[in-house]
């Protein structure tokens, strides 16, 4: 294979890449959201400087992806801070569990998603929503909702998912220090939100060592949606570069 060959390939194995390069699309993604307020002290000690925690609030969601250009249906839960960042509102996204290796390897390679595998799942059993995260054999979350107790305004679910999202992009050297230490934002984007609703909620996070989402505790939850919308993603772009960045 040429060297220009090599060149036009993002991802290994070069004959069978990890993912497909496109733009993935996502058609009746179904969103449980559950905003709960939680330890402000737990808050500063997992959110990166330059952000900013105003409030002690936490987002944790499973998503659906009932059908995605380049990689299927799947599902993802985790969990998003709400943050600023140069006085713009918006949340770092704090750990994404999926069940879809192709999913996440794109969303760390191409992007700075903090994805790794677990076991989400989202349903209705009887007149409850349903959402839960198992790592490995372990329950780690388990959310419930009232099933579309009371509808919610589509402008404001819209306003809901379409925050400004910042994460991470780190990728080490060989020697193991960073190449790429970045803060980075991007948006979710071309959305069309098709139903909406809101209503009574539970949250229960478990204590697991290497899915610790409990370290955030649940402390009131604040409010609930349920959303079903079309929407794409925009390109991440960075904001802020740790290895050029002076010290305090």
């Amino acid at each position: 294979m040429r060297i220009e060959d090599v060149r036009r390939h993002g991802t290994t194995p070069l004959t069978r890449p990890a993912f497909a390069p496109v733009v993935p699309w996502f058609t009746d993604r179904e969103y449980l959201n559950i905003v709960y307020r939680t330890d402000p002290d737990a808050l500063r000690a997992v959110v990166p400087e330059p952000l900013q925690v105003e409030e002690p609030l936490v987002r944790f969601e499973i998503m659906k992806m009932n059908d995605v250009t380049g990689f299927g249906p799947y599902t993802e839960g985790g969990q998003a801070i709400q943050v600023s960042f140069d006085g713009e509102r918006g949340e770092y996204l704090h750990a994404m569990y999926l069940d879809n290796f192709p999913a996440t390897a794109a969303g760390r390679e191409n992007s700075a998603y903090p994805k790794v595998i677990g076991a989400p799942k989202l349903y209705v059993d009887q007149d409850v929503l349903v959402g839960t995260l198992d790592y490995g054999t372990l329950r780690v979350a388990t959310a419930t909702m009232g099933y579309k107790h009371y509808p919610l305004d589509l402008r404001e679910a819209e306003a809901q998912i379409t925050v400004p999202t910042f994460m991470l992009k780190i990728i080490p050297g060989y020697d193991g220090a960073p190449r790429v230490q970045e803060l980075v934002r991007t948006e979710i984007t071309d959305v069309v939100v098709k139903a909406a609703y809101t209503g009574p909620a539970r949250l229960q996070l478990f204590q697991h060592v290497l899915a610790p989402l409990a370290d955030l505790p649940v402390l009131e939850i604040v409010s609930a949606s349920h959303i079903l919308t079309d929407l794409t993603l925009a390109p991440v772009k960075p904001v802020f570069d740790y290895l050029k960045a002076g010290t305090r």
